[in-house]
């Protein structure tokens, strides 16, 4: 029994190992360090390109229960990112190089998984996962365009800044968590009035960068660049990622009109990204423009941000739950092509569909995650549970099967939701259904 994946990153690897760990042959192949994507510049895999934050860690909050359930899964991505941890609150944030250096080296090392280097213009025979990424372009588009008429669909996906730790201005600046949430992960930059206004001021008129060819207009409402938010209203940035909620300044004993948060991007703590700051500003205009946040007038730009396409699927229409393509089941799906959104959905859905693509093989039964689990209730959302036009979703309770009864308080209710979900896999788990 072999199968094929096209692409290392954080689906694909996440697809097989599933498969390799079930008995399967795999041929995973991986077009670095041949060529690489506009936005990557490592030649590991499961290179993280955007954020270090696989964002929050807790039961209370479904991507924290995604993650859960894709530990007890058995997930390669799971047990690297628990290994390469940095501080971060209630969030689970990694050390990129080590985590994509881990991912590399245990994928490298499964006997079960052969890597070829080089970038595949064709789709393979046999059976197939498809994990390319959202930057998919050349003639595997082409392939996957003759396949799926519908998927000419295209958003921006963005990077923040990174800045060094010894540049900022502590003396205008304090570590703390959200109400002192956890231990004090974040360094927080406040701004007052009249600060914030002409720090928005400038943002709203300041020069962004060229697009390229591979690139429009389009934005994503989930990861919209920092200048596209300031145009939306002088107060759009204090009820998104400046908000000063949860966060008093220990000079002044009260919070701040507004807050810029800074959190640990590798594992020595050297280096900051500026948090929900993606940008396709203008280098020269970023050093500019963000310079005007008293704590960080001195600061060191070791990466700027930058944007580039994220490409899609209309996957209802062409996806089944298991991410497989309708008219040509052979080939399935994996990762942000799918309309699942943020890493950690990427990797969920390469874990599906390598779970349900082994199992295939093996002549068994499919797994069939029900709705009222997180890795289910994504699959089922991206194959047809979607209102209207299609866009790309992160995990999200809204989403998954609602209990059925009352519980007291929002967080006690998606607490509950959790411990049914985990019951059910564990139940699943008992049963040999994975």
């Amino acid at each position: 029994m072999r199968a094929t994946v096209v692409g290392a990153g954080l689906a694909g690897c996440e697809a097989a190992w599933q498969l390799a760990r079930r008995g399967v042959d795999v041929t995973l192949c991986e077009m670095k360090p041949v060529r690489r994507s506009p936005a990557h510049v490592s030649d590991s895999f499961a290179e993280l390109v955007c954020s270090n934050s696989l964002r929050s860690d807790e039961l209370s909050n479904a991507v924290g229960l995604l993650k859960e359930e894709m530990r007890r899964l058995g997930s390669v991505i799971m047990e690297c990112a628990d290994a390469h941890k940095v501080p971060a609150g209630g969030a689970l944030a990694v050390d990129r190089e080590g985590f994509s250096r881990a991912v590399t080296e245990r994928i490298k090392g499964h006997p079960g998984i052969t890597v070829v280097n080089g970038e595949v213009t064709k789709i393979p025979d046999g059976r197939v996962i498809i994990a390319t990424g959202p930057l998919t372009d050349g003639a595997m588009a082409e392939e996957i365009r003759k396949l799926c008429p519908e998927t000419d669909l295209h958003f921006f996906d963005a990077v923040a800044p990174i800045v060094t730790l010894e540049s900022v201005d502590m003396d205008s600046a304090w570590f703390a968590s959200r109400y002192d949430k956890g231990t004090a992960d974040y360094v927080n930059c406040p701004l007052e009035k009249d600060e914030y206004i002409e720090f928005v001021t400038q943002l709203q008129s300041a020069e962004e960068a060229q697009l390229h060819g591979f690139e429009d207009s389009g934005v994503f409402e989930g990861c919209m660049p920092v200048e596209v938010m300031a145009r939306r209203g002088l107060d759009t940035l204090r009820y998104g990622p400046l908000k000063p909620v949860g966060l008093k300044d220990p000079k002044t004993g009260r919070e701040p009109y507004a807050v810029v948060q800074l959190r640990m991007d590798n594992a020595e703590g050297t280096l900051y990204n500026m948090v929900g700051f993606q940008t396709h500003l203008r280098f020269g205009e970023q050093r500019r423009v963000f310079s005007m946040i008293p704590a960080l007038r001195d600061a060191e730009f070791v990466r700027y941000g930058v944007m580039h396409r994220n490409t899609y699927l209309n996957s209802p229409k062409v996806l089944d739950r298991y991410y497989r393509l309708r008219r040509e089941p052979r080939i399935t799906f994996a990762g942000q092509m799918t309309g699942v959104e943020g890493y950690i959905e990427s990797a969920a859905s390469g874990m599906l569909a390598g779970i349900e693509t082994a199992r295939e093989l093996l002549g068994l039964p499919p797994a069939d995650f029900p709705l009222e689990t997180a890795i289910g209730a994504l699959g089922l959302y991206v194959s047809g549970g979607s209102v209207g036009d299609f866009q790309p979703m992160n995990i999200n309770f809204g989403i998954i099967a609602p209990l059925g009864y009352k519980v007291r308080g929002k967080r006690n209710k998606n607490a509950e939701i959790s411990r049914r979900s985990l019951e059910i896999l564990e139940k699943m788990k008992a049963e040999g259904a994975f």
